[in-house]
This record gives C-alpha cells, sequence and structure tokens, in this order.
C-alpha cells in the first residue's frame, strides 16, 4: 500500500431488508418474489416434519413454498431451530434465504438492489492518501469500484487509476478487503 501517513477509515455494508429473489412463478411468470413478512409452514406427518419458507410473487401475490427440509424425523432437527421455525424467529428467516447452498438447491438468486447500506464516515478532502478497511455484516455482493466510486465522488476510471487494493476491483465481493486512495497526481 502506502509508505506516507494516511488517513484510516472503516466502512460496514449492511443489509437494511432482505432482498428479492428471482424466482419465476407458476401462475403469472414472473421473476420476482418476496420473504418480506419471513414465515415458516411446519407440517407435522407422524414422526416426520415438513419446512418450507413461503415467499410471495411480487406480481400476482400468490405464495410459493420453498422447502428447507422434506421429511426429515423430528429428532434430527435442532431444537433452537425447530423452535425458530414454530416462531417465525426473523434471524432464521434470514439465515435460510441467504444460505448459497439453500439458494443453489431451489433455484433462485438473491437481487440486492436497494436492500443494503454503506456506513461510512464523512471523508476529509485534504488528508491523502485514505486507507479504508471494508466489512460486510451479510454477503451482499458488490463491486468494489463502483462503491468507492459513488462514495469518494469519482468516475471508475479514477477509482481504477488512484486506488491501490488487495483484491480485483471490477469483480463483485461480499467479503471484506482493504484499499487505499492516492493523492490525485
Amino acid at each position: 500500500m502506502s509508505s506516507q501517513p494516511h488517513i484510516v477509515l472503516s466502512w460496514v455494508v449492511r443489509r437494511t431488508r432482505l432482498p428479492l429473489l428471482s424466482l419465476r412463478c407458476a401462475v403469472c411468470r414472473a421473476e420476482s418474489a418476496t420473504a418480506a413478512k419471513g414465515r415458516f409452514r411446519v407440517n407435522a406427518n407422524g414422526k416426520l416434519l415438513d419446512v418450507w419458507l413461503l415467499v410471495r410473487c411480487v406480481s400476482c401475490d400468490r405464495t410459493i413454498k420453498l422447502t428447507v427440509r422434506e421429511r426429515a424425523p423430528v429428532s434430527s432437527f435442532d431444537p433452537a431451530d425447530l423452535h425458530g421455525h414454530h416462531l417465525n424467529d426473523p434471524d432464521l428467516v434470514a439465515a435460510t434465504l441467504l444460505d448459497p447452498w439453500f439458494a443453489r438447491r431451489c433455484r433462485f438468486t438473491l437481487d440486492w438492489t436497494d436492500a443494503w447500506t454503506l456506513d461510512a464516515p464523512t471523508v476529509p478532502l485534504d488528508g491523502w492518501p485514505v486507507q479504508v478497511d471494508v466489512t460486510f455484516d451479510d454477503p451482499v455482493p458488490v463491486r468494489p469500484d463502483r462503491l468507492i466510486a459513488r462514495r469518494f465522488g469519482l468516475t471508475r476510471a479514477e477509482v481504477l487509476g488512484r486506488v491501490k487494493s488487495d483484491i480485483p476491483l471490477k469483480r463483485p465481493t461480499s467479503t471484506g478487503f482493504t484499499f487505499t486512495v492516492l493523492a490525485d497526481d
């Protein structure tokens, strides 16, 4: 990075709501659904349980069931998770929805548009270079070059010329990274 004295800032990317699901509705064929209310449905059949995460089509308001567990013995459930399914625990809904294995199995992707925010302090304009540590509370995929350009008011071309980073800037990431913005020469 830089051997000059520099300002060190911390940025945090936070989820503001659950993301939309890109999932085709069987009724209206729309490509978007939401799990905004975050409800599970638990159905018992003897000693076996089925658990679904209920999502709603944004276009026709129809309920879609995404299978979380199917025909699983009651004894195979973690008691805290089973209790969370019954109570529609918002943290368990978020953890289930953000699980990449669950998304692959249910064949949906997450649309993070307008579902996250960047908590970042004000950047002093006279103290260059600026080093920034970015952390993520949730796995929100963002392109570092767009994030940096928006926050510093730079073009993406300027970002590529003035920023030194430990990761590729043009590839989306959802894990923490560090970068340094150098003074304009």
